[in-house]
């Protein structure tokens, strides 16, 4: 071998390791520090050296236990949602719209390009989190940003009901809106969840039948409900929001799912066609646990020629654009979304 010429060695080295990285399965990666990245606001900064969510790898084991720990962490986010309103300069009211309960918000001001548009707005929580009055701040954020009428859907949620309820009500208020507004003149948006939400209904829609609304805004998507995409596992404990899908996150996803297949479109809605679909936002972060469910329904968007612009923050975990108004990050997902609303949705 000594005599051997080094092209020779070289390329004998090259053939070993693609014969490893075609048979190998997993990757072992070193454990190694993430520090701060210097490339973020304050701001998050702050939120990435906080470390986890205190109730990531909390379990609840019954009914009962499930919604003691949802009001629980509800009544921490209605505390803080007087001082938003008001920064926003909203007003919220409780309505109903075909017998599904929401919640209308409406700026102080409507801007003058807004005054025939109206935003359908789902929230986020992994379909368990947020009942009531807690499903509002995105809402109340988008609204008082754009200053357009929101009108936020406070959609029925296990245990006690499970899917297909969540569905079934964002259908039933839209099918409503489209009764006195102009689908193109409609936008459909959330987070986490609410993004899935958004994602699923544009499917659900065509099944109907009925007409699309003219742009979509899912925020970090939960669009696969399984374990699938590289950022499940690549971000894997470094998201300090989510986590890990073995958290609350999976048992979330088993109990609103209730026993039915977990890539139904309607459950994991990066697995529907895309090939008719609104213009479509899409937004996320480079350490967010739902990045690849992000990025896979966006080159599906792409793929079916679909225009779909896609934001990645910096540094960011799963949704932290939503944890402080005045975030640099924040502002500039608002600002974001208030374009292509505003690019999208007939005047």
């Amino acid at each position: 071998m000594k005599n051997r010429p080094a092209i020779y060695l070289l390329a004998l080295a090259f053939s070993i390791f693609n014969l490893t990285a075609l048979t190998a399965q997993e990757r072992n990666i070193p454990e190694r520090i993430l520090p701060v990245p210097e490339t973020v606001s304050s701001e998050l900064k702050a939120m990435i050296a906080a470390g986890s969510a205190p109730f990531w790898n909390d379990h609840p084991a019954s009914a009962q236990e499930w919604k003691a720990w949802v009001n629980e962490l509800a009544s921490q986010v209605i505390k803080e949602l007087p001082a938003l309103r008001e920064a926003m300069k909203v007003k919220v009211t409780q309505a109903t719209i075909a017998d599904v309960k929401v919640f209308i918000v409406t700026p102080d001001e409507i801007a003058p390009e807004n005054a025939n548009r109206v935003l359908l707005h789902f929230h986020g929580g992994g379909y368990v989190l947020n009942p009531g009055e807690a499903a509002t701040s995105e809402a109340i954020m988008v609204a008082g940003h754009s200053r357009i009428k929101v009108i936020s859907v406070d959609y029925r949620m296990p245990p006690d009901f499970p899917y297909p309820a969540a569905m079934d009500d964002a259908l039933a208020v839209y099918r409503q809106l489209v009764t006195q507004n102009e689908p193109a003149r409609i936008g459909v948006f959330g987070t986490s969840t609410g993004g899935g939400m958004a994602l699923a209904l544009i499917h659900r829609i065509k099944t109907e039948g009925l007409l699309l609304p003219g742009a979509v805004a899912a925020g970090t998507p939960w669009s696969d409900l399984t374990k699938t995409g590289d950022s499940y596992y690549s971000n894997d404990t470094v998201d300090n929001v989510l986590v890990r899908y073995e958290g609350w996150l999976g048992d979330a996803a088993k109990l609103y799912a209730n026993g039915h297949d977990l890539k139904d479109p309607q459950l994991s809605p990066v697995y529907g066609d895309f090939s008719v679909f609104p213009p479509t936002i899409l937004v996320s972060g480079t350490r967010d646990l739902f990045l690849s469910n992000t990025v896979r329904v966006h080159r599906k968007l792409r793929n079916a020629n679909i225009s779909s612009d896609l934001i990645v923050f910096e540094g960011m975990s799963h949704a932290q654009y939503l944890f402080d108004a005045n975030m640099p990050e924040a502002k500039e997902f608002l600002t974001e979304v208030d374009g292509f609303f505003n690019r999208h949705l007939k005047k």
